[in-house]
């Protein structure tokens, strides 16, 4: 078995506790010199597919990347970024554009006064949660690129015409079936990227190829309201207590414990917001022996009561 592939099991719960919320998206016909500015959104991710036409994006930090048709950018953190025809050409802020609007959900953007538009692209913003494992979300790199027509992700570019034609049409219950599609879409793309080599983001390499460590991740996620100390956790990675606890801290960034304990306040926060669980329920599952001894949890590491993400889904 190939040691430096990544954790079959983690891999999936990774997939599996993937949420897409509050997706919306624009379908953008641009002339031969345009530019828009995207802003930072912490929180949420930027996801661009370029039908035809060529295109670059500059973030924040001066880097530039050419976009060609057929290939999908996704930014994980909601970093501020453009895309551009060229840099020298006028950006406009994308939430003060004028729009046409096609459904709930999604926009239309034309910048083409006639005839045909040079470049065309779809553009989304939404929430991202990565459920449990939310927490590996800061070590993913801030722009991902794919080529969709390359041999590793033929599957994507029936998905992506298919959503650019939902989108082009405003059907009933296109914003469900975006969703649906968007979800699929974004798995493919995080799947890749591991597979790739995560694009040397040792880190997050680290953390879903070394077997020893996702074993422990993968545990955690399982019984997040298990009572876990170092050492149990050093016995399911196969490693000494002070070996792991070391090797954790140095990849995740915090220790086991302080991982634990946020992992189970991100799985309360679900199960309140969007799951609408009482906060007696949560507290059992997650293996509080109170509701109390949990409300008192939460809110230290949330910062906010679990009545108040039980009224106010999304926070």
């Amino acid at each position: 078995m190939d040691q430096t592939a990544p954790s079959s099991d983690l891999m999936s719960e990774l997939l599996l506790g993937m949420r897409l919320r509050g997706i919306q998206y624009r379908r953008i016909h641009a002339a031969s010199s345009f530019g828009f500015a995207f802003k930072n959104k912490p929180g949420c991710a930027y996801f661009h597919f370029l039908a035809t036409g060529t295109a670059k994006l500059l973030t924040e930090d001066g880097g530039l990347q050419i976009i060609s048709a057929g290939n999908a950018v996704f930014l994980p953190q909601g970093s501020a970024h453009q895309i551009v025809s060229d840099p020298t050409a006028l950006v406009q802020d994308i939430e003060h554009c004028d729009v046409i609007p096609l459904s709930e959900t999604v926009c239309a953007l034309e910048t083409v006064s006639n005839g045909t538009a040079r470049t065309i692209f779809f553009s989304g913003c939404m929430e991202f949660d990565l459920g449990g494992l939310q927490g590996l979300v800061p070590l993913m790199p801030e722009l991902m690129m794919i080529d969709a027509t390359s041999q590793r992700y033929l599957e994507l570019m029936p998905i992506l015409t298919a959503m650019e034609q939902e989108a082009s049409t405003g059907r009933v219950g296109d914003a469900g079936i975006l969703a649906r599609l968007a979800d699929v879409v974004m798995a493919v793309i995080v799947r890749g990227w591991v597979e790739c080599g995560c694009g040397n983001s040792s880190a997050f390499v680290t953390a879903l190829r070394e077997p020893r460590l996702s074993r422990a991740i993968l545990a955690l996620h399982r019984q997040p309201g298990r009572d876990w100390t170092v050492a149990e956790l050093a016995i399911e990675s196969g490693l000494s207590r002070s070996v792991f606890a070391k090797r954790f801290q140095e990849t995740i960034g915090v220790s086991p414990l302080r991982y634990a304990g946020e992992l189970r306040m991100r799985i309360a926060r679900t199960w309140l917001s969007y799951d609408r669980m009482s906060i007696e329920r949560v507290a059992d599952r997650l293996g509080y022996t109170s509701q109390a001894a949990f409300s008192r949890a939460y809110k230290r590491i949330t910062g906010i009561s679990p009545g108040y993400s039980r009224r106010t889904p999304g926070n």
